[in-house]
């Protein structure tokens, strides 16, 4: 495999994974947004349907995929903002990387002060 050309910034290291990522996470974001205003659209065809689809959000499986929304959501953000300091701050290109781990590390800071007490709440501990 030959090696990226000198000039360009993401070279299959965490510039590139953090590319992808964004765009994942976007992806799923958009997603989430299409079936969110399509099930709140329901409630004015259906109410009986809408509390029906409504009903299914209580479920285990529902709460972790909500608590991976909110990661998808955190990392988007946290990305996001480096993103326009690397595209929009002089230095920004020069320190993508650093930026990157401190994204990384207020990922990691908001998901643990998130998860604990939205998992007791998914699984009964936070009545």
């Amino acid at each position: 495999m030959p090696d990226a050309p000198g000039g360009t910034l993401y070279r299959g290291r965490e510039g590139m994974w953090s590319w992808v990522a964004h765009r994942v996470t976007g992806v799923l974001i958009f997603f989430f947004l299409l079936v969110h205003v399509l099930d709140t659209a329901l409630v004015r065809v259906s109410p009986e349907a809408y509390n029906q689809i409504i009903g299914t959000y209580r479920h285990w499986i529902m709460g972790l995929g909500e608590a991976g929304l909110v990661a998808a959501v955190v990392l988007h953000a946290f990305n996001g903002v480096r993103i326009i300091l690397v595209d929009f701050w002089a230095k920004g290109p020069r320190y993508q990387r650093v930026m990157l781990y401190v994204a990384l590390g207020l990922f990691v800071v908001t998901m643990a002060g998130f998860l604990p007490r939205h998992l007791m709440n998914v699984f009964g501990g936070g009545h």
